[in-house]
């Protein structure tokens, strides 16, 4: 290739036979704006039996490459750059290569078609559905997995974890009561308080008492002790076990041949289904104490005259409404809080989602169930 300093240039010469389209000087991104008026002049001037000389081409750089493939095409040039009479070196030989297939690879991004907002509602809204679906098969699944082991348990009664269990029942249950107690006196309190002033207008004050062990009796205590587990116990379930997967300890547990159902979810299953009822039982009493407070300091009735009230209008079914639903909400956060431990990917962000995950989750499992609860002690006169 002969060397040149001047302006790039293409000329048709017609005096050869076939005739032939002479390339020559430097093709750069210095002389582009010349050399793009040039090649739009020639367009037309030739056809496919011109024959390209790229011998007396000069400098070439990108710029000068692109416009050689826009004047003679990706086919022609590759054909020219690789005829045996060009003495093109090998770095030109390897730019034109470069730049004629990445031009001819190219095409121009198909911009996707606008969808409508109501669409993309409706794809929201069916990926919530579906995400929601594929949780609660997953959820069933491991409350399977939990009672299968549970019941391979009983019959091996050596094999049950009571220490983990025992220390889960004082992590759940006993470090629980103080903010239990005082949270459900506080709210026996307000709901006496409300039901003091709404029923007086009617001049029926003496029915707060009745208000007040109703609601907590059947529905107050057991929810709200629930919920207080939900956001307390299967956080810390989720948490615990969340870092032992990010750690790769259940995998180092499942190495050593043992089952990380029985050795780590057994246990704070049944610790919870100890805990819960107990607390709920608490939540109950303190709720009615507090409701008993304002009622003897508002309403002036007396604890003798609250605890008549009590025994005469409240029968114990009452009771055992709102204790019955609470193994149920114990099982179900404890299964969720587990389950979403399991969930962690490794990271410590997984950790914080899931265990976000798992208090909403459990919050919202113990609300639906509780309101079905209701509609069908409702249903059924108790």
């Amino acid at each position: 290739m002969t060397s040149s300093t001047t302006a790039g240039n293409a000329h048709l010469d017609a005096s050869t036979q076939p005739p032939q389209l002479r390339v020559s000087g430097d093709w750069t991104l210095a002389h582009y704006s010349a050399l793009k008026q040039l090649s739009a002049s020639l367009g037309g001037q030739y056809d496919a039996s011109t024959h390209v000389d790229l011998n007396g081409l000069g400098a070439l750089d990108t710029a000068g490459a692109s416009l050689l493939v826009e004047l003679l095409g990706p086919e022609r040039l590759e054909h020219s750059a690789e005829h045996p009479d060009c003495n093109l070196s090998a770095a030109d030989r390897a730019l034109l290569k470069t730049v004629y297939c990445s031009l001819n690879d190219f095409c121009v991004p198909v911009k996707e078609p606008q969808v409508s907002v109501g669409i993309q509602l409706l794809s929201r809204i069916g990926c919530a559905v579906d995400t929601v679906w594929k949780d609660a098969m997953t959820l069933l699944g491991f409350i399977g997995l939990i009672l299968a082991t549970f019941a391979r348990g009983v019959f091996r009664p050596k094999r049950w974890r009571l220490t983990p269990m025992v220390a889960h029942i004082e992590q759940t249950g006993l470090d629980a009561a103080p903010i239990v107690a005082l949270l459900t006196f506080l709210v026996g309190a307000v709901v006496a308080f409300l039901g003091a002033t709404v029923l007086e207008s009617f001049g029926a004050s003496i029915f707060t008492v009745d208000l007040v062990a109703f609601s907590f009796l059947r529905e107050f205590g057991v929810l709200l002790t629930a919920i207080l587990m939900a956001g307390r116990t299967a956080s810390a379930f989720t948490a615990q076990i969340g870092s032992m997967k990010a750690n790769e300890e259940i995998d180092a547990i499942r190495t050593m041949g043992l089952d990380p159902m029985e050795l780590l979810v057994l246990p704070r299953v049944l610790a919870l289904l100890v805990a819960l009822p107990m607390l709920t039982f608490l939540a109950m009493i303190s709720g009615i104490i507090g409701g008993g407070v304002v009622c003897a300091v508002a309403l002036d009735i007396s604890p003798a005259m609250f605890l008549s009230l009590l025994q005469s209008d409240i029968g114990v079914q009452h009771l055992l409404v709102g204790l019955v639903k609470a193994p149920f909400f114990a099982f179900l956060i404890a299964a969720i809080g587990c389950l979403e431990g399991f969930k962690v990917s490794g990271s410590a962000e997984s950790v914080g989602a899931h265990t976000t995950s798992a208090v909403v989750q459990s919050i919202f499992v113990v609300i639906v169930l509780d309101a079905v609860a209701a509609l069908f002690f409702m249903e059924m006169g108790w």
